[in-house]
């Protein structure tokens, strides 16, 4: 349907954002009754088969604005953390659009990991012991003096998901804030940088809805960040998700609720920084408790991929009792089964690939069996081709964590394009943790 067929009492949705994320959520908003249509700009070569997408840049607000008005939009998910983090929220909300996603005062949470680790100082929600730096001479004199390794160390600002180091000897840490603050590999976000200790313990990630008053977390998840089986290689933005994470008990998950979730929302609200969206919570479980490694202003990455697929509830009906501040009143249901995302990127990944390769075993961008969620595609001349460094997510639900796991790689083995890397043991840490 074309923006001038519409009628009263249909939706017209906007999505910002061109990865694997947005697909998600482009597919779970599709579910909805109330909506109508559904724009996305960029998008990508996957989501033109769901939705209508327009050569708008994510982070180009003016551009975004003028769009949402050209095809009266009734709500605009802005989902990456970027164009957040600008406060494209702000320029939508002043023209009148409904949203979902932070305000700019809001998304500083991911946007400055100074001012989040401060925040989390002063509130007293657990996290890390760290130190904060401007200096590159003074951070490689405190990781001397300190002598404990590994340890870890953080871009300030956003850096894709890879701003983070973990220097296992001096002689890393010391080439690794080379690169983050004199090379600049992160841009401006290396001006400062976080200096933590090392936690250990296994990582949850939660995603949880809120209107600034009520917090609901979503099912967890657990990503899987190296590059290479067994947790081998560089972090990259993550190569595959299961949700649940079984490390995520009922007792950790009360504990998470009483000590991280509530006061985090409450420190902002204090703060003059009241959070509406979908707030991230990456998480530790340490033997001292539950800790917080990162918050996300946004929908994390592969990890929506799993979250969403289990979501009963209209998601349109969660966006409208958030933007109305009335989330308190709504129940919102899961699907009991697991859900697993294996990540195909190309070849390279995640330092250079090629792009441009074509993708086969796909009609029209599906797969019977599983959801294929696009994050690195282009349609080009009628064939699909890869665009980035992860280029699908091959997701399945399942009764259990085996079933869901193999009905995602037999998807893996149907869907070829040259040079293909996925790992081959995604969930097998939560299967080990689940005898």
């Amino acid at each position: 349907m074309r923006p001038s067929d519409k009628t009263e009492d249909q939706m017209r949705v906007l999505v910002v954002g061109s990865g694997g994320r947005e697909h998600a959520l482009i597919k779970k908003i599709k579910e909805s009754p109330k909506v109508d249509y559904i724009a996305c700009c960029p998008g990508n070569g996957g989501i033109a088969y769901d939705a209508e997408c327009f050569n708008v840049g994510a982070t180009d607000i003016d551009g975004v604005v003028e769009l949402a008005k050209t095809i009266s939009a009734d709500f605009v998910v802005v989902a990456p953390d970027d164009p957040l983090v600008m406060g494209m929220v702000d320029a939508l909300n002043a023209e009148g659009f409904k949203t979902f996603g932070p305000n700019k005062a809001a998304a500083i949470i991911e946007g400055s990991k100074v001012f989040s680790k401060n925040l989390m100082l002063k509130y007293g929600i657990p996290t890390a012991e760290y130190k904060v730096f401007d200096n590159p001479a003074d951070v490689i004199g405190y990781i001397k003096e300190k002598g404990e390794f590994p340890t870890v160390i953080k871009a300030d600002g956003l850096a894709l998901g890879k701003g983070v180091i973990i220097p296992e000897t001096l002689e890393d840490a010391v080439s690794g804030v080379k690169e983050i603050m004199e090379d600049k590999i992160f841009g401006a976000s290396g001006n400062n940088v976080v200096v933590e200790e090392f936690l250990t313990g296994p990582e949850v990630s939660v995603l949880a809805f809120t209107d600034g008053k009520c917090v609901r977390p979503m099912v967890s998840s657990m990503d899987h960040k190296r590059a290479l089986d067994g947790d081998k290689g560089l972090n990259t933005g993550g190569m595959g998700t299961v949700s649940p994470n079984p490390y995520y008990t009922e007792e950790v998950a009360k504990e998470c609720m009483e000590k991280i979730f509530i006061p985090t929302i409450e420190a902002m609200n204090k703060e003059g920084r009241t959070f509406k969206g979908c707030l991230y919570f990456g998480l530790m479980i340490t033997p001292k408790g539950p800790k917080v490694i990162e918050y996300n202003c946004r929908f994390g990455d592969p990890e929506t991929q799993v979250v969403l697929p289990r979501l009963k509830t209209d998601i349109i009906e969660i966006f409208e009792a958030i933007n109305n501040e009335t989330l308190s009143a709504l129940e919102i249901e899961w699907d009991e089964r697991a859900c697993t995302c294996v990540i195909m990127a190309s070849g390279g990944y995640p330092k250079s690939y090629p792009k441009g390769l074509e993708i086969t075993g796909l009609t029209n961008g599906n797969l019977d069996g599983v959801t294929v969620y696009h994050a690195g595609t282009k349609l080009e001349n009628g064939k699909l081709l890869t665009s980035g460094g992860r280029v699908l997510g091959v997701t399945a639900l399942g009764n259990t964590l085996e079933e869901a796991l193999e009905k995602s790689y037999e998807g893996v083995s149907k869907i070829h394009f040259e040079n293909a890397h996925f790992r081959t043991d995604i969930g097998k840490r939560a299967l080990e943790a689940l005898k």
